[in-house]
Parts: C-alpha cells; sequence; structure tokens
C-alpha cells in the first residue's frame, strides 16, 4: 500500500517533507487538495502524511481529486477508468487510477 500511495503522491506533485518520526523518510504535504483529512493518528505536522498514513484507498475525499487530476493530465477520461460507473466500489477505482499512473509512467521512462 505503501508504494502505491507514494506513487499517487508523485502523480500529484505533492511536495516531500522530513517525516517527523524518522527524518530519513519522505513524508507529503498534501495540502488543500485534499479535504477533509484525518490527521488524529499522524503525528507529523497537519496536511503532511507519510504515504502508510494516505487514505487514497479508504477515503473518497482522497481519491476524487485523483480521479480529477487524471481526467486534466489526459484530457479525459482515460480507458483505465472508463470501465466504472457511479457505483464502483472504492477499491475498483483506487486499482484504476494505479493503473493510470503506472501505465503513465512506463510511457514516460521509454
Amino acid at each position: 500500500m505503501m508504494n502505491k500511495n507514494k506513487l499517487i503522491a508523485e502523480f500529484m506533485e505533492f511536495p516531500t517533507h522530513t517525516d517527523a518520526v524518522d527524518d530519513r523518510t519522505i513524508a507529503y504535504y498534501v495540502g488543500e487538495s485534499i479535504m477533509h483529512t484525518d490527521n488524529t493518528e499522524n503525528e507529523n505536522d497537519y496536511d503532511v502524511f507519510h504515504p502508510d498514513d494516505m487514505q487514497f484507498h479508504t477515503s473518497w475525499d482522497w481519491l476524487m481529486p485523483v480521479v480529477e487530476k487524471i481526467e486534466q493530465v489526459n484530457e479525459g477520461v482515460p480507458h483505465q477508468l472508463l470501465w466504472l460507473d457511479l457505483f464502483s466500489p472504492i477499491d475498483e477505482v483506487y486499482q484504476a487510477v494505479i493503473e493510470f499512473i503506472e501505465s503513465r509512467t512506463k510511457d514516460i521512462i521509454k
């Protein structure tokens, strides 16, 4: 999960910060792009999250800004998201987001 959340954080271009618990670990400032963040369990500053603490896989408030950025970057809905509907569970949307970002990363590396 951590690597997938890190992948999303980098796609979203969140600025990096040193993690409050371990200064060798990178955390990300999610800022105002992620609304309604619950950081009661978070030991970092407000809106700074370690990938393990990110909630892309469980919170629509976290995931939907990523879907919106994908639509902007792709200039429309990519094929990974086309087969989804309004009633798709969050884990399916999360997986489609990961597949899109991974495919985009592979295209950039080529």
